[in-house]
């Protein structure tokens, strides 16, 4: 038997969103390193959009792209395309109703669906992945993908981390850093998140905070808010505003060289987090115990919860003392 027809084929059906497919890439880094980083293949089902943050990632060596755009039709003809390639395993870690249809329409001998699934979902599978111990809904999403890995006769424990070597900072922001003047890690602050009440409104205080706290260190504004800096703090060379102005691939590559990220409950902390890059979240209205970086026992996994769930009352001195 040759090398390629030995190599496991797994299918990974996790399309979306920026966090969630964070969560997966952590469970299915923790797959290959347990079996073995050349003897399995990882396909992995994703939203265009979110294409590029897989296609400099490691633990993943192709894709197959869902055009949520298109509707159904773009269901259908992803099902499709499913149904002209043949894997091993499956692995529906989003569980809905359309991924249940995409893991129906894969060809392979054994398939496996959360056993949380929705829409349905769990209709589809013979096989289920099991509840964590704190139960389907007082878990962290890394910790109910975990449940997999027992169905494949491995723990249910993290290993490895997520690297993602093909992330390369654009010409135009490597020479804004290079203009600080320093070779210092920069502290990276993630101002936006998903939702407005998750955001907490301190950035903008914090940030000469940290360049007088820290006269050597960049200090990068990373993110798509409009928010507006002070001249007095400018003029500074190491005070750096990428807002608006990065890719993902960006975003990747600079926190992979950052001393610390700072960030709301959101997309880029889960990445500092699955890349093993110290991260300070801050949380109001949502539980880091849920949805905090994972796992909170890592010593550069951080959180601070304001005062009664309100950010409103988280100050930028907590802040500043907590990096």
């Amino acid at each position: 038997m040759d090398a390629e027809s030995a190599m496991e084929k797994i299918l990974v059906i996790k399309p979306s969103s920026l966090g969630d497919i964070l969560h997966a890439l952590q469970v299915v880094e923790t797959l290959r390193e347990n079996r073995g980083r050349g003897n399995v293949e990882i396909t992995w089902l994703v939203r265009d959009i979110f294409e590029p943050l897989l296609n400099v990632c490691a633990t993943v060596d192709r894709t197959i792209v869902f055009e949520r755009g298109k509707g159904l039709r773009g269901i259908w003809e992803t099902g499709m395309r499913l149904r002209r390639e043949r894997f091993d395993l499956v692995l529906d870690m989003q569980g809905l109703a359309r991924s249940a249809f995409w893991a129906l329409c894969a060809r392979a001998p054994r398939k496996i669906g959360r056993g949380d699934g929705r829409e349905g979902s769990r209709l589809c599978f013979r096989e289920l992945a099991g509840a964590p111990a704190a139960g389907f809904g007082n878990a962290h999403a890394v910790e109910i993908l975990l449940q997999f890995l027992p169905k494949l006769g491995l723990p249910a424990e993290p290993r490895g981390k997520v690297e993602f070597p093909g992330a390369k900072l654009s010409d135009a922001i490597a020479e804004r850093l290079a203009a600080t003047g320093t070779d210092e890690a920069p502290i990276l602050l993630f101002p936006d998140s998903r939702r407005a009440e998750k955001e907490w409104k301190g950035f903008v205080a914090l940030t000469p905070l940290l360049l007088e706290r820290f006269p050597k260190t960049p200090v990068v504004w990373v993110g798509q808010s409009a928010l507006r800096s002070d001249p007095a703090w400018d003029a500074n060379p190491r005070f750096v505003n990428l807002m608006g102005k990065t890719r993902l691939a960006d975003v990747i590559a600079l926190i992979a060289r950052a001393r610390r990220c700072v960030t709301n409950d959101s997309g880029p902390m889960h990445i500092a987090a699955a890349m093993g890059v110290p991260v300070l979240g801050l949380f109001g209205p949502t539980s880091p115990r849920l949805y905090g970086p994972f796992p909170l026992s890592r010593p550069g996994n951080r959180v601070l919860v304001a005062p009664d769930g309100d950010l409103a009352k988280l100050s930028p001195q907590t802040v500043l003392e907590a990096v």
